[in-house]
């Protein structure tokens, strides 16, 4: 499942599993303790993460029929 996200930072299978379960399981929108603790537990910088998670709730946000940007509609 290759996206914009994972593309552009040029991820490895492993990090996109890590990055996938904590989206999944944890938050679309991390806060600022989680995210770095996403980005070392992934071996990236957090504004790596955090770009991934934009790019990737973007898409989330678009397979959901919802405007790619955040809004007034609560995700």
């Amino acid at each position: 499942m290759a996206s914009k996200a994972t593309e552009c930072l040029k991820l490895s299978e492993d990090q996109i599993k890590v990055l996938e379960e904590n989206f999944n399981k944890v938050s679309k929108h991390p806060d600022g303790t989680t995210l770095m603790l996403i980005a070392a537990e992934c071996g990236l910088s957090e504004e790596e993460t955090e770009k991934w998670f934009k790019l990737r709730n973007a898409k989330w946000r678009q397979s959901e029929g919802l405007p790619a940007e955040l809004g007034s509609v609560l995700d």
